[in-house]
């Protein structure tokens, strides 16, 4: 098990240091970094389909949420392994082999643990989980930047599956996403269980334009707080995830 060293405050805008990761070898499966402790819920958490894990966006996500008591178990899709292997780029495969790629990291990362795990990603990785959450359940889902159809093919939805969502879903939208903005989203029929959070003027990353006042780390930080809210008002209730 290796440690990550901590970010010196002068290395962030924030002033925080990055909390300690862990990082696991999952046999059959990779490499799994662990941030932050479970006093509010886990989230097993994946990326999108061009930048994996060590993304800024992915590495400021996962610390925003170990502040507010969110555990991330962070991993990488076999493709984005072998890229790294490789020192090459290569396309994601057919989603529905994510979709069992994710599954045998939930069922490993499942087996003795306390309290709800729920499934989240960015982008690609967030239709994956909510491809797997509708075939077979899930305790909860969070999407960050769901791509509700590709960039200027507003006909190309895909939403085929989340009429089977049955469990609570957030969706953290920047009202500027090319992937579905706030005025086409808005006309969607999504399933009860969905819950939309927009963040204003963010694009698919969550960058706003300068002339918003806003920046893209204050707005994961508003994206990270809406997960935190959501997963502990689904808690079970049980007194193994209190609200902060």
């Amino acid at each position: 098990m290796d440690e990550y060293k901590k970010v010196a405050p002068s290395d962030r805008k924030t002033g925080r240091c990055q909390p300690l990761a862990q990082r696991h070898d999952i046999p059959g499966l990779g490499p799994l970094d662990i941030t932050g402790e479970a006093r509010r819920g886990r989230l097993l958490l994946s990326h999108g389909a061009g930048a994996g894990q060590d993304s800024p966006f992915m590495q400021r996500l996962r610390e925003a949420l170990a502040v507010l008591g969110v555990q991330t178990l962070s991993f990488e899709f076999a493709y984005m392994q072998r890229m790294r292997e490789e020192g090459r780029r290569r396309p994601p495969p057919r989603v529905e082999t994510l979709v069992d790629e994710f599954a045998r990291w939930r069922d490993s990362l499942s087996r003795g643990a306390p309290g709800p795990l729920w499934l989240g990603g960015k982008s690609m990785g967030g239709r994956v989980a909510s491809l797997l959450a509708a075939r077979d359940g899930a305790d909860g889902l969070a999407l960050c930047g769901y791509p509700f159809h590709p960039p200027r093919k507003p006909e190309s939805l895909r939403l085929d599956h989340w009429p089977r969502l049955s469990c609570p879903t957030l969706v953290i939208q920047g009202t500027r996403d090319a992937f579905g903005t706030r005025d086409e989203v808005t006309g969607y029929a999504l399933p009860d269980a969905a819950e939309l959070h927009w963040l204003e003027d963010g694009d698919h990353d969550w960058k706003p334009r300068r002339a918003s006042g806003r920046d893209q780390d204050g707005l994961i930080e508003e994206g990270a707080r809406a997960i935190a809210e959501a997963i502990g008002r689904h808690a079970s209730g049980d007194g193994e995830w209190p609200s902060e």
